[in-house]
């Protein structure tokens, strides 16, 4: 088993009555963690073993009872789903083409330029065989990109504002033109009028609990057995989790290949610092503040040429001269000691799920 060392201690846990097994329902990541304890069904569990739970919990399998109201200061430059609609319910008996899709990030406006560094974005496209109706689901910032990547520092306030909630958008319509331009319009499975409703359910459910998008995949190097410190959390997971939820209820996908983008930073062992209050409360440590608001200034949006270049220079002096990064993930702040590398975009394989044995397709 790959050993985790994690930079906290472990609070105080409920008794884990003595299971060989814990099982950590990890619905951030879209994934089910099963914690080997091993140690014997009487003893108590190891504290690495505890600390390795907590960090899972901690980083990976937030997820909240609702999500907030966003705040009047939060303006995006493009409506977010300006033509959404509710999920339909399907007929039973219906079948159900389900496509993968994918293109540049803002296509719409730049074409292929940022395919070649491949970036894209990723949907799910649907097409019902009793109505002729297609359909497309996505899951994307309210905000846009550089929102949810950094924060805003407002005059009065502390604490850095973030505009950083992803949401699900659901349209009638798939524009092929879009998607199959400079990217990818391709038919993976064939589900059930029924399997579409569940998987209706549980987006509703993933779309009300985890709300907030995470731009960055943190590892300690460019290994892909390397740790991962950090998950990112944008429309590729959303689009995976949907797929594994579609495959556990029994859709049988195509063997085709299928890649996504992560942008990923290199890092050492993250160091954890606390969260809004413990940082910029009344009791907060002013220093580290401080530090936190000076490392993200030069990430403000810009106004000239000039005020760019200058910027850049600041952030290549921090994260690369000097090793520094402050990530913010699941409401809570951590230094980065950045390492070589520093930076990565992959264009990386993820293959399409496999049900369960019992589990049988249209």
């Amino acid at each position: 088993m790959k050993r985790y060392k994690i930079p906290f201690a472990a609070p105080e846990l409920p008794d884990l009555q003595n299971s060989w097994w814990c099982w950590a329902t990890t619905a951030r990541c879209g994934v089910k963690i099963a914690i080997d304890l091993a140690v014997p069904r009487k003893r108590a569990p190891s504290e690495e073993a505890l600390r390795l739970i907590v960090y899972f919990v901690r980083v990976c399998c937030l997820r909240f009872d609702f999500r907030p109201k966003t705040d009047p200061y939060c303006q995006a430059r493009y409506t977010f789903c300006p033509t959404g609609s509710a999920i339909p319910l399907m007929k039973e008996e219906d079948v159900i083409e389900v496509y993968r899709l994918q293109a540049p990030v803002w296509e719409f406006k730049y074409g292929d330029l940022l395919g070649h560094l491949k970036i894209m974005h990723d949907a799910v496209g649907f097409k019902s065989s009793l109505t002729g109706k297609n359909y497309t689901m996505e899951w994307y910032e309210l905000f846009q990109l550089g929102n949810c990547t950094f924060p805003h520092l407002r005059p009065g306030m502390d604490a850095p504002f973030w505009c950083n909630q992803g949401a699900a958008c659901f349209y009638e319509g798939i524009d092929d033109a879009h998607w199959k331009a400079n990217g990818t319009l391709v038919l993976v499975t064939t589900i059930s009028g029924t399997m579409f409703n569940e998987m209706a359910q549980w987006v509703k459910y993933d779309n009300e609990t985890g709300i907030y998008y995470e731009t960055w995949t943190v590892q300690a190097s460019p290994d892909k057995k390397s740790t991962v410190w950090f998950d990112s959390y944008e429309c590729s997971k959303f689009i995976l989790r949907t797929y594994q939820k579609l495959a556990d209820l029994g859709a049988v996908f195509k063997k085709i290949q299928t890649n996504y983008t992560s942008i990923i930073l290199f890092s050492g062992e993250p160091i954890y610092l606390g969260n809004e209050t413990s940082i910029f409360g009344p009791q907060g440590n002013k220093t580290l503040a401080a530090a936190i608001r000076d490392f993200y200034n030069p990430f403000k949006p810009h106004q000239s040429v000039r005020e760019f270049f200058v910027d850049l220079f600041k952030i290549i002096d921090r994260v690369i001269l000097n090793h520094q990064f402050y990530l913010f993930y699941n409401l809570e702040y951590w230094f980065l000691p950045m390492k070589s590398p520093y930076l990565k975009i992959i264009y990386e394989e993820v293959p399409l799920p496999v049900g369960s044995k019992a589990s049988s397709g249209v």
